[in-house]
């Protein structure tokens, strides 16, 4: 049997999603070990993407196969009873084993969420990205339009990103403003490795007036990490949700309006 699940976490005290050989907290390995403890049996799970150390996740999926035979209910709360509070299981489904948590998945939605005064903030601290200076949020909504559709992302992904393709297709880009945060959402059909957080980095530099509105399109064009400025925090970072065939009716992730 093929089972699906929605998570939430907050990533703050852990060392990203994907299980490590070192004896480090994961999100996936908090998990397996929930998992493999409902169904007296171990259990490996797949992901529709990793996170890394510190980001967070409202709306990912997963999905594991399985002999153990539990009702949906059950794979729900004995999941939850056995992890750490910071990991919750959202809802559990079974689903046709043509379905896979990553090959699946049509589009994918990430939040960044920035914090914007004078002073560094306390109770949303590790859960938001800090910048004490004015950010126009109108100039990078600007530059945001010179990265919708397909492009070849070469420069806003990681040094060490081992994709083997870097064109990828963003669907949506919007920056607002809510009192002292700015809101980044995105949705494309694929994300390399740090790509939202190094968007993130040349938009907030634009929005300081750093640099031109155009330079995201220009370091776009470059396809060249070094000329993309500074790579943005982890904390503010959240997985929103994936949209995957009707066909597979899964569940919508009930947290994603909690966030800011």
């Amino acid at each position: 049997m093929r089972i699906a699940m929605g998570i939430e976490y907050d990533g703050s005290h852990f060392c990203g999603w994907q299980a490590q050989k070192q004896d480090v907290p994961t999100v996936q390995g908090n998990l397996e070990a929930g998992l493999s403890q409902v169904a007296n049996t171990p259990v490996n799970v797949i992901c529709a993407g990793r996170t890394d150390a510190g980001v967070h996740g409202c709306g990912q999926v997963i999905h594991f196969d399985t002999e153990a035979q539990r009702r949906e209910r059950s794979w729900v709360s004995g999941t939850n009873a056995n992890m750490a509070h910071t990991v919750a299981v959202l809802w559990a489904t079974p689903v046709d084993e043509t379905f896979h948590a990553r090959f699946s998945a049509l589009r994918r939605r990430y939040r960044y969420v920035i914090a914007t005064r004078a002073i560094r903030p306390t109770f949303a601290a590790g859960r938001v990205s800090w910048d004490h200076r004015h950010l126009d949020v109108p100039r990078m909504q600007q530059a945001a339009q010179h990265l919708l559709g397909e492009h070849d992302f070469n420069a806003y992904r990681a040094v060490a990103c081992q994709a083997h393709n870097s064109v990828r297709t963003i669907h949506q880009l919007e920056v607002q403003r809510r009192d002292d945060l700015i809101i980044i959402d995105l949705e494309a059909n694929a994300f390399l490795q740090h790509m939202v957080r190094n968007i993130a980095g040349v938009l907030m530099a634009i929005g300081a007036g750093e640099q031109a509105i155009d330079w995201s399109r220009e370091v776009l064009e470059t396809r060249d990490r070094t000329q993309g400025g500074v790579t943005a925090p982890p904390h503010g970072l959240y997985f929103m949700g994936v949209e995957y065939p009707p066909e597979y009716a899964l569940p919508e992730a009930s947290s994603t309006q909690l966030v800011w």
